[in-house]
């Protein structure tokens, strides 16, 4: 008899093992972990572009605040005729969601946390792929995706929502000084692939987004990349439910300007509603997960 209360919780030790691992498996279904090109484990003591001690390491550490910052810096990217037409005319993403944000993933993961030449690697990929993205948009102006104001478009919106989900998700309190930190390094990434006047702190990045609303807009084809989203396929059933949470969340990111440009209303009481299960959400996926990009990195640098 004395063994039985032993054995019941050893089933309940492998069961919850199997949850977390089957949790874990799905979180990789949606990153660039799943592509299977890119190895965190190596070269070791390889610190890549930023290394362990780095702001960037840290902002893009947690999967849940950073997938919430990516779709709202997706809705914020495409409100910018050149950059949505660019996409429109030469992306996969409208028959094949799941692989862009694989893709995305994959880039973001393998130039944050990836030893130097697979940075590298993965930057000079984008630049050459880059200059293929030219064409015209609807209202008559060419474009070209190596173009650095656009560029620099693209990764304010990006890098302003990634560290907008850390400060709501992960550490409110930030100190400012720590925040434009975060802006001066991440910077790196788009003056490689060739952005100019990258702006490199939390003030800038506020008045570069007041001078770019001019020129952004709402049309048709950007109301069908939010329909996109919001129908966007997921692995399987179950993880239908966290993909429109991550939606609603995005959403909810945006400056309120944005959102309002959109059309994307939420009711006042829904936002904490929506933050309050994305933080339950973000503490079972920080149980489940134990082999990401910033844990294999780090376990790659260790002594």
């Amino acid at each position: 008899m004395g063994l039985l209360p032993w054995a019941g919780q050893a089933l309940k030790l492998r069961g919850m093992e199997s949850l977390r691992r089957q949790i874990e498996k799905q979180v990789h279904s949606l990153t660039g972990a799943s592509l299977g090109v890119l190895d965190l484990d190596q070269p070791r003591f390889d610190a890549g572009l930023f290394g362990p001690e780095s702001m960037v390491w840290k902002v893009h550490a947690d999967f849940t605040s950073m997938m919430v910052g990516g779709i709202s810096a997706l809705l914020l990217q495409m409100l910018h005729p050149l950059a949505l037409a660019g996409v429109w005319d030469h992306s996969t993403f409208r028959q094949d969601m799941i692989g862009r944000l694989r893709r995305t993933s994959l880039f973001v993961a393998g130039t944050t946390y990836g030893g130097r030449h697979d940075a590298e690697q993965l930057i000079d990929k984008v630049r050459r792929i880059h200059l293929q993205v030219v064409g015209q948009a609807p209202d008559g102006r060419p474009y070209a995706a190596s173009d650095p104001d656009l560029l620099t478009w693209v990764h304010v919106s990006e890098v302003s929502q990634f560290l907008a989900g850390y400060l709501r998700y992960v550490d409110p309190q930030l100190p400012v000084a720590e925040q434009d930190r975060y802006y001066r390094e991440v910077a790196l990434i788009a003056e490689r692939l060739g952005a100019q006047n990258v702006p490199k702190s939390s003030q800038a990045i506020d008045d570069y987004l007041q001078r770019m609303r001019p020129q952004l807009l709402c049309d048709e084809r950007t109301r069908e990349v939010v329909r996109l989203l919001y129908a966007a396929p997921v692995p399987n059933i179950l993880a239908k439910p966290f993909g429109s949470l991550m939606m609603q969340a995005g959403v909810d990111l945006l400056p309120d300007w944005a959102s309002e440009l959109l059309g994307e209303h939420q009711a006042a009481w829904r936002r904490p509603v929506i933050r309050a299960s994305v933080r339950r959400t973000a503490k079972l996926l920080r149980w489940a997960v134990v082999n990401s990009a910033a844990q294999r990195a780090a376990r790659r640098v260790a002594p």
